[in-house]
């Protein structure tokens, strides 16, 4: 569903750290480690820096194959230290087959180890997103203009949550004190897309985070366009052409 996902923290290597820590149980290891932005596939970490400050009160589910799996991780993460957010078990609210684990991060964003019977995300290394949000309805409407650049579609609609879903992977907006500075981007086939999403959530009135064009900081032939959702987080789509 990801391009990817990146969020930013107060304290790189100490993230880094739990992060390795606790996907490496899972067999998610880091496939790119560069200075700027070490990423596990499509979830990243970035140093907060002036103008772009911590991602505070965000939720990230990771796969884990067993059940067994789900409790490696969140013993690994007690047995260093980290804080515990809910034990493993089952999760009967969520879903029939629903087993999951649940830590903090030294930032404390919650971060999960999920294992359905009948599902494992096979495109990715985020399974899941859950953002809290100020006006459900007001960013519904805004993810709902994003769904057909991003290639997503609505799945779940509520007063308190509005889920969204492509293939394996999925967000939801819920309720709440609003998550703040988290960064999704959407891939997309062709650069037109790219300039068809940002003008479309312009003129609808959405705040303009960056124009599309070219950003070969990141690679040669990368053309993203960035847009701010109700709340101030960022939503890209991006065409890497490659």
């Amino acid at each position: 569903m990801f391009d990817h996902v990146t969020i930013r923290v107060s304290d790189r290597e100490a993230s880094e750290r739990f992060y390795e820590t606790v996907l490496g149980v899972l067999g998610l290891e880091k496939t790119h480690d560069g200075d700027e932005l070490p990423e596990w596939d499509d979830w990243s970490l970035a140093a907060a820096e002036e103008g772009k400050p911590v991602t505070r009160r965000l939720h990230v589910g990771f796969p884990a194959v067993s059940r067994d799996k789900v409790d490696e991780f969140w013993h690994a993460g007690v047995d260093a230290g980290y804080r515990s957010d809910g034990k493993p078990g089952p999760r009967p609210e969520y879903g029939d087959d629903y087993y999951g684990a649940f830590l903090l991060d030294p930032d404390g964003n919650s971060a999960e180890a999920v294992h359905y019977a009948e599902k494992l995300r096979d495109d990715g290394t985020v399974d899941h997103l859950w953002i809290r949000v100020r006006d459900v309805a007001a960013s519904k409407r805004f993810y709902e203009l994003v769904a057909p650049f991003g290639r997503f579609e609505q799945h779940h609609d509520s007063a308190e949550r509005a889920g969204f879903s492509a293939g394996t992977g999925s967000f939801s907006v819920l309720a709440g004190t609003p998550t703040e500075n988290v960064h999704m981007a959407f891939p997309a086939d062709d650069n037109d897309t790219v300039d068809e999403f940002h003008a479309a959530l312009v003129a609808a009135g959405y705040r303009d985070d960056g124009p599309p064009g070219e950003r070969p900081i990141y690679h040669p032939g990368y053309y993203g366009a960035f847009v701010l959702d109700p709340d101030g987080n960022s939503v890209e789509i991006v065409n890497h052409n490659r």
